[in-house]
């Protein structure tokens, strides 16, 4: 089954899923992971380990409702409800306030069990591009952190700067990363310190005659040379991956591989859902050491 895309009234693209060939009363372990950022929110649900269902969508002012949305979104059409899952785990941003959780654990660990899922067990650093901070996770083989570097100081070079500056120039933030290739020649980064000065710059750019594409490109490299910055400064180990919303911006991923020298793994599932599959798989090995399972 294809990812069904919901387009929201901002602009948002909504996302549901769940696979075709798995009938989920037939599963001994129903495990759920809800990660609540800062900007969007996601659900996975897992049947003995196996990814079932999962869903998309924007946070809103309240993380308890944004957990029960991302939730339902799930288990629509599925006849599944909260009562069927075995354990549940909360992560993220807002993952204290997961109110059916029975526990809390943070991104980072989500994170690298989650990318250890998608790309593989050979996976040793992960650049999680969030909503609100950049992390550089190291792992080992069973996707189990060995490290990380965090950046939360400034929105530059996460998605909400680049839902900040797609707002500015009037663009969902899907075309960004296709649109900021659409130019003939690199052109110089705008300022990568500050969110604030990018937009002033970016306005500008464009008031000199500078064309949307090339201000994306702008932008699309500065954000680039940002996180480069920080992957050195963490230590690069291939193989390299890459999670979180920005992991489907082209424009930032290309510009990535090309400053480091490095292409990043090809992911298999939706980059977006990787907290919330590593605290789905998390919650499937609680459940299984508490013998929560079905007995039919």
């Amino acid at each position: 089954m294809v990812e069904q895309k919901i387009e929201s009234s901002r602009k948002w693209e909504e996302i549901r899923w769940n696979s075709p060939d798995i009938d989920w009363k037939q599963a001994q372990v129903i495990a759920l992971g809800v990660d609540i950022g800062s900007v969007s929110s996601q659900a996975v649900i897992m049947c003995d380990g196996e990814l079932y269902a999962y869903s998309s969508m924007r946070t809103g002012s309240d993380s308890s409702n944004s957990a029960l949305n991302a939730a339902n979104l799930a288990m629509e059409g599925t006849g599944m409800t909260l009562d069927d899952l075995d354990f549940k785990i909360g992560t993220g941003y807002g993952r204290v306030n997961v109110p059916f959780a029975d526990r809390a654990i943070t991104e980072i660990a989500c994170h690298a069990r989650g990318a250890n899922f998608i790309y593989g067990p050979t996976v040793r650093t992960i650049l999680d591009m969030g909503g609100q901070d950049c992390k550089v996770i190291h792992c080992n083989d069973k996707g189990k952190v060995l490290s990380f570097l965090m950046n939360d100081k400034c929105a530059a070079g996460t998605g909400r700067g680049m839902e900040v500056f797609s707002n500015i120039l009037g663009i969902p933030i899907s075309e960004v990363g296709p649109r900021s290739l659409q130019v003939e020649e690199e052109p110089e980064p705008v300022s990568s310190t500050c969110v604030v000065f990018a937009k002033s710059e970016a306005i500008g750019l464009l008031r000199s005659g500078w064309s949307t594409e090339k201000v994306l490109a702008a932008y699309c490299l500065a954000m680039a040379n940002r996180v480069v910055s920080l992957l050195k400064r963490a230590g690069m180990e291939e193989d390299f991956a890459i999670t979180g919303g920005i992991a489907k911006n082209a424009g930032v991923v290309g510009r990535i591989e090309k400053v480091l020298g490095i292409k990043a793994l090809r992911p298999r599932y939706d980059t977006q859902i990787a907290g919330a599959l590593g605290a789905a798989l998390f919650a499937k090995a609680l459940a299984e050491k508490k013998g929560k399972n079905r007995q039919y």
